[in-house]
């Protein structure tokens, strides 16, 4: 019996082998590759020379660089906070029990499954002064009317925003819901009993017990954030001028436009660095809480 637990058990390890080798190999690898040219002088191609951090000071005196890193501050910092609240709102709404639940999770959840490179172009023409609601308003009659977000350079980044929100909103929906149905009824009969108002118990004591959801809801929407690129694209193309550029267009520029892989390689790590600082920490203090709730 021993021995086919055994058996069962290396089987078990050399079914994950190749994922580990790929681990290894492809992740681990292509980053100690990146970090190799990140030090080097290469553009089109790589090359074996050794710079220093030659090519992380040219990239922080490059303006267009710290303008993306501002834009993604902005950016990050409002669609996550309007992801949790509106996600948390869905999620509230649903638990009520309304009729055709299944139906609104699958509207509400729907967006996130469809790629911003096709629904872009449409919040594109939504938005766009000539052929969305701007045309349509005035249309109705209202001729002052002006919605003019995605070209005015002011406030092009919020349209990135108010579209990504579309999109991401019902992810954070479903990870709050899932939150919300493990909360006891006990704890509601018992809040009804005391007289508790509704919103007080959901502030003081539902949103702490949702601490799990919450925290993998935020990393999610943190590394969406860093890898914010197709919406861009899609609706912008950065523009108007470098009104809504991001580090990983930057990347992406630098890297295929303009030929220069060195440059491209150190802003990576650099960004890879920022995940990093934003979501491990977060990650060890969501793993120590849920240890000492095992304890």
């Amino acid at each position: 019996m021993v021995t086919g637990r055994r058996a069962a058990c290396w089987s078990a390890y050399a079914a994950l082998l190749p994922m580990a080798l790929s681990v290894v190999g492809v992740y681990i690898g292509t980053l100690l590759w990146t970090a190799r040219v990140s030090v080097s002088s290469a553009r089109i191609f790589p090359t074996g020379d050794f710079v220093g951090l030659g090519q992380y000071e040219r990239l922080f005196r490059n303006a267009r660089w710290l303008l993306s890193l501002e834009n993604l501050a902005i950016y990050g910092a409002l669609f996550i906070l309007a992801c949790l609240v509106v996600g948390f709102l869905l999620a509230v709404f649903i638990d009520q029990k309304v009729m055709g639940e299944g139906a609104l999770r699958t509207v509400f959840l729907y967006p996130y499954a469809m790629s911003f490179v096709a629904t872009g172009l449409v919040w594109q023409w939504i938005l766009n002064p000539e052929l969305g609601i701007q045309r349509v308003v005035r249309r109705l009659g209202f001729e002052d009317f002006t919605f003019d977000w995605i070209v005015d350079q002011d406030k092009a980044l919020y349209t990135i925003v108010l579209a990504t929100v579309w999109q991401a909103s019902g992810l954070v929906m479903a990870l709050l819901l899932s939150g919300l149905r493990g909360i006891d009824e006990e704890l509601w009969k018992a809040a009804r009993i005391d007289g508790i108002p509704v919103w007080r118990v959901y502030l003081s004591i539902v949103l702490p017990m949702l601490w799990p959801s919450l925290s993998t809801a935020f990393m999610l929407l943190a590394v969406m954030v860093v890898k914010l690129f197709d919406a861009v694209v899609a609706m912008t193309q950065g523009g108007p001028g470098t009104a809504t550029e991001v580090p990983a267009k930057f990347i992406m520029d630098y890297l295929f436009g303009r030929a220069n892989i060195g440059l491209a390689s150190a802003a990576s790590l650099v960004l890879l660095a920022t995940v990093l600082a934003v979501v491990a920490p977060l990650y060890y203090a969501r793993t120590k809480a849920m240890q000492r709730g095992l304890t």
